[in-house]
């Protein structure tokens, strides 16, 4: 008997964090994400963030320095947007809280690309994107041999 296999699809991503209240402050605050659960105990503090009740992201407050860009493992995680209008609000409410950027803008993924996105860092230097599948392309294009969201 053959058992059907349905395609596997990201259930949540565990981010390690230095400080748990600053990166809930920036992912509530920055990116609207809904704290459904925390765990408070000395050494072992984390958040379960959401939105509309569904689990999306856990910070595990465990790091003990920043982001490694050349270590192996997460090498950024991308968030979706409806469209690029979205994508664009996002970014004037992340730019007025002083969030560093990767390039200027809306960007294309790619020459000749519709879709694009914004490139940006967390409170520890974790890569983020948030884009659009369509509207970007007459945006530029920050990398033109490899696709933009691949090297910073």
């Amino acid at each position: 008997m053959t058992t059907a296999v349905s395609a596997l699809r990201t259930g949540h991503v565990g981010l390690n964090v230095t400080d748990l209240a600053r990166s809930l402050g920036f992912y509530q605050e920055a990116l609207g994400f809904d704290v459904l659960g925390e765990g408070k105990e000395d050494g072992r503090r984390f958040a379960f963030l959401g939105l509309a009740g569904e689990l999306a992201l856990t910070l595990w407050e465990q790091a003990d320095g920043p982001y490694a860009p050349a270590a192996a493992g997460l090498h950024h995680l991308a968030l979706s947007a409806a469209d690029v209008e979205q994508v664009r609000a996002y970014e004037q409410r992340l730019r007025a809280a002083g969030v560093e950027f990767a390039y200027e803008g809306l960007v294309a993924h790619g020459a000749g690309a519709e879709s694009g996105g914004i490139f940006f860092h967390d409170p520890d230097g974790t890569r983020l994107e948030i884009s659009a599948p369509l509207g970007a392309d007459e945006a530029p294009v920050p990398v033109t041999d490899a696709p933009t969201c691949g090297f910073f």
